[in-house]
């Protein structure tokens, strides 16, 4: 008889609860709508349909020289990957995109009583945006740290670091440039 009553009382609140969580947690994933999309890509395909990646150029003071090649090829993969553009080389595609990477320093991040304990690394670039339909330029900076143990040689820091460096910037760049971040 308890058992009844205590299930009786707890089904209403139970299926009023589903329903709240099918609602508030449901829907935006089942909606296709920009708003809760993980791809918020925001190109006109009917206008735009090539786009050109310009190998990314090296331009800090420190070059790590598996940085520019990684970044410029991640950033390919991710417009292949993740829109309907076609990758060219010809100067005549619709969406140009250029950089470089501009900053590439240590610095400490963390000290203890006498001594670092965490470095931070800094990589920045400059990017450039053409879209030769339109004849608009953009241009804009990224930049990203990445912190590190000071017990480890930047060699080693940059062994570790290196895929997430490039995951993170690459990241950066494409939202900026067909997410309007």
């Amino acid at each position: 008889m308890i058992k009844k009553i205590i299930t009786s009382s707890l089904q209403p609140n139970a299926n009023l609860l589903f329903m709240l969580l099918f609602i508030g947690i449901g829907t935006p994933l089942l909606s296709g709508c920009g708003v809760y999309s993980f791809k918020d890509v925001s190109i006109d395909y009917s206008k735009i349909k090539t786009i050109k990646i310009s190998y990314i150029d090296n331009k800090a003071r420190y070059i790590n020289p598996q940085l520019s090649p990684k970044l410029s090829d991640k950033l390919q993969q991710k417009i292949r990957s993740s829109t309907k553009l076609i990758l060219t080389n010809n100067d005549d595609a619709n969406l140009q995109i250029s950089g470089s990477i501009t900053d590439y320093s240590v610095s400490t991040a963390a000290i203890t009583t006498t001594q670092a304990t965490t470095n931070r690394l800094t990589v920045a670039a400059h990017i450039i945006s053409k879209n030769t339909l339109d004849n608009k330029t953009q241009e804009f900076d990224v930049s990203r740290n990445f912190d590190f143990s000071a017990n480890l040689a930047l060699q080693q820091a940059e062994t570790q670091l290196i895929d997430e460096i490039v995951r993170s910037l690459t990241d950066e760049i494409f939202n900026h440039i067909f997410s309007n971040w």
